[in-house]
C-alpha cells in the first residue's frame, strides 16, 4: 500500500483546557500525519494525558478545535472518538480479567441480535420451518428448547462472523491473538495485544499509545514495534506516549514536545538527539548518566532462603527462591509483570504470607511478622509499592496528613503531632523538588512523578537500613526519574541495602550492583550488572531455566 505522508489525519488548533486556576493546555497545535508516528514528549504535568484524553473523547476543550481527515469535529464522549476512527490504549489496561479475549473485544458491540437476520443468509423461512417440525415431534419440552435454540441462531452465526473478524484484524497487522484465551491467563504483552486488538476491530486508524513499553521484555518490545512499523506501511496514524528516549529515537517520525502545558516545538526524530529532547522537555541541560558509587559491600541485611509463596489464585508465585543483600548494595529484580515480584515484595515488607522458608534481618527471623512486629523489633525498613495511591499513599489526605500515617502511633496522648509532619513536608517539597501548590494539597491533585517524590521523601525520613521500591519511576519523566535514582545512590552510600524492582533494562544496569532474574516465580540467573547485557537478561526473563545443563540456575546468592 502507498501511503500519502502528506494526508494529515489529526489536526489541533489552539486547544486549550483548565482545571479551575490549572492551565493543562494552553493554546496548543500540532499535527499527525498518516503512515507515521510522533511520539509525544514532555515531563509529568506538562499535559500530554489531557491532550490525549480531549482526543478520546474523556475530556472536552474549552477553547479551540480538532480535525479529522481534514474535516473539524467535536468530540463529545469516547463513543464519538471511536466514529471518528480514534483509539486510545492507556497504560493501565482497562480488561475485565475473567472475561476472554474475545469477549473483552466485543463489549462495545450495539448491533440488534435480530437485525442481523436479514443479514444473514445461513438460514432460510423453509430451514426454520422443518427445524421447527423436527423439535415439536419431540414433545413439549423439546418443542420449547427449539424454540430458544432456533431464536439463538442469529446470535450463534453472529458470534462465528465476529471470530472472523478478530482473525482477520490481528492477521493484516501481524498479531499473534487467542481470542478464547481468559484473560487473567494472559502475560502483559498478551493483554496489550487484546487492548490494540480492541480499537481496531472497531475499525480505528489513528491511534494513542500511552507508554506502551512500560512492563515489556526487550524482546516484547522488539516484536511490538515490528508491528507499529506495520501499522504505519498500512496507513495507520499513531501517537507514542513514552519516556523512553531511546526508544523514541529507534521508533518514531517526529516527536513534538510539551513544557508546562505549552507545546515548545516538533523535530524530525532524524534530526535530534536524546540531549536535545531532555533540554526542549525540561527547559535546560540535564546529565543523563546515572551515579553508580563503588561503595565496599558491609554484612548481609536480608537474607531469603527457599522462599515459596502462594497467592490469592491459589498459584505458587514464588518457588524455591533464595538471595541476600547486603549494606551498599542495589540488588535489581529483574522479570516479565506477573513473574513474582509483587509477591517477593510484599512477603519481606510482611503483607504476604509465606508457604515455606525463611526471612532473616540481620540475625532476626521475621518470616511471617506483620508490618508492626517488624517496627515493634526496631528493624528500620521502607517499603515503596508500585500502587503509590492505593498501598503507598492516601490519595485524599493532603501531603502532612500523608508523613503523618507512619508516625500518628506515636503520639503522646489522643493530640497528634501536625507541626513536626508539616515540617517534614515542606522539607520532602523542597528537598525533591515537588511541584504543589502548597502542602495542604490532596496527593491525588499532584502528577505521578510529584506524588512517587512525596512517597520516596516520606519513606527515607525515616531512616531505613532497608529500602524495597518496586518500578519507582515506573511512568515517571527523566528529570524526576533521575531525582530518584539520585536518592537511591545517596542511601546507597550511606550504608543502606536496597532491593529494586524495575522494569528499564538499561537503567538496572547502570543502577544495581547485581540483579536477580525472576520467571514463573523461581530464580533463572543471578549476574554482576557490570558484566551483563539486555539480551542475556532478556533471555533469562522470558526462560524458566530451573536446571541448566550444568545443573541448577543460578540462585543470585554470588
Amino acid at each position: 500500500m502507498t501511503v500519502n505522508y502528506k494526508e494529515t489525519a489529526i489536526e489541533i488548533k489552539g486547544i486549550t483546557k483548565t482545571f479551575g486556576e490549572v492551565i493543562a493546555n494552553n493554546n496548543i497545535y500540532f499535527t499527525v500525519k498518516r503512515g507515521e508516528i510522533l511520539a509525544l514528549l514532555g515531563e509529568n504535568g506538562s499535559g500530554k494525558t489531557t491532550l490525549m484524553n480531549m482526543l478520546s473523547g474523556i475530556y472536552k476543550p474549552d477553547k479551540g478545535s480538532i480535525f479529522v481527515n481534514g474535516k473539524e469535529i467535536i468530540i463529545h464522549s469516547p463513543e464519538d472518538s471511536k466514529r471518528f476512527g480514534i483509539g486510545m490504549v492507556h497504560q493501565h489496561f482497562k480488561l475485565i480479567d475473567i472475561f476472554s479475549a474475545a469477549d473483552n473485544i466485543w463489549i462495545g458491540v450495539k448491533e440488534k441480535k435480530y437485525a442481523l437476520k436479514e443479514k444473514l443468509k445461513s438460514i432460510s423461512v423453509s430451514e426454520k420451518n422443518k427445524l421447527e417440525a423436527f423439535f415439536v415431534k419431540g414433545g413439549k419440552v423439546v418443542a420449547e428448547f427449539g424454540k430458544y435454540f432456533i431464536a439463538k441462531i442469529p446470535s450463534l452465526f453472529l458470534t462465528r462472523s465476529r471470530y472472523k473478524r478478530i482473525k482477520e484484524v490481528s492477521a493484516k497487522y501481524g498479531f499473534e491473538i487467542n481470542p478464547k484465551k481468559k484473560v487473567y491467563d494472559m502475560a502483559v504483552s498478551e493483554k496489550q495485544t487484546v487492548e490494540i486488538v480492541k480499537v481496531l476491530y472497531y475499525g480505528a486508524d489513528i491511534l494513542v499509545l500511552d507508554e506502551p513499553t512500560a512492563v515489556l521484555t526487550v524482546q516484547e518490545i522488539r516484536k511490538l514495534f515490528e508491528v507499529m512499523r506495520k501499522m504505519r506501511e498500512k496507513g495507520c496514524a499513531i501517537v507514542i506516549i513514552t519516556h523512553k528516549l531511546n526508544e523514541v529515537l529507534e521508533i518514531s517520525d517526529r516527536v513534538t514536545i510539551l513544557r508546562k502545558g505549552e507545546c515548545v516545538g516538533t523535530v524530525n526524530t532524524k534530526d535530534t538527539s536524546v540531549s536535545e529532547l531532555t533540554e526542549l522537555m525540561v527547559g535546560r541541560k540535564i546529565e543523563l548518566s546515572i551515579e553508580h558509587p563503588e561503595c565496599e559491600k558491609g554484612e548481609a541485611l536480608l537474607s531469603v532462603n527457599n522462599l515459596t509463596v502462594i497467592n490469592s489464585e491459589k498459584v505458587k508465585a514464588l518457588d524455591g527462591v533464595s538471595f541476600n543483600i547486603n549494606e551498599g548494595e542495589i540488588v535489581g529484580i529483574a522479570g516479565v509483570s506477573g513473574s513474582g515480584q509483587r509477591e517477593l515484595c510484599e512477603a519481606v515488607a510482611g503483607l504476604q504470607k509465606i508457604e515455606k522458608g525463611e526471612i532473616q534481618y540481620r540475625n532476626e527471623n521475621i518470616t511471617g511478622k506483620t508490618p508492626r512486629q517488624i517496627i515493634d523489633l526496631g528493624i528500620s525498613m521502607s517499603f515503596i509499592p508500585e500502587d503509590r495511591l492505593g498501598m503507598g499513599l492516601a490519595a485524599s489526605y493532603d501531603l502532612v496528613d500523608n508523613m503523618m500515617l507512619k508516625s500518628y502511633r506515636k503520639a503522646k496522648g489522643i493530640f497528634v503531632d501536625r507541626k513536626s509532619a508539616a515540617k517534614l513536608a515542606s522539607s520532602v517539597v523542597k528537598r525533591l523538588d515537588v511541584v504543589t501548590p502548597n502542602i495542604y494539597t490532596p496527593v491525588r491533585k499532584l502528577s505521578g512523578g510529584n506524588v512517587q517524590k512525596v512517597l520516596l521523601g516520606r519513606e527515607i525520613d525515616g531512616n531505613p537500613h532497608l529500602i524495597i521500591t518496586a518500578y519507582p519511576v515506573r511512568g515517571l519523566d527523566i528529570n524526576s526519574s533521575y531525582t530518584i535514582y539520585n536518592v537511591l545512590n545517596e542511601q546507597k552510600k550511606n550504608g543502606v541495602g536496597v532491593l529494586f524492582i524495575g522494569e528499564d533494562l538499561d537503567v538496572m544496569l547502570e543502577l544495581c550492583d547485581r540483579i536477580i532474574v525472576l520467571c514463573h516465580g523461581r530464580i533463572t540467573g543471578g549476574v554482576n550488572a557490570k558484566e551483563a547485557n539486555k539480551e542475556e537478561l532478556g533471555y533469562l526473563m522470558t526462560n524458566d531455566l530451573t536446571e541448566d545443563k550444568g545443573g541448577k540456575a543460578n540462585d543470585g546468592q554470588h
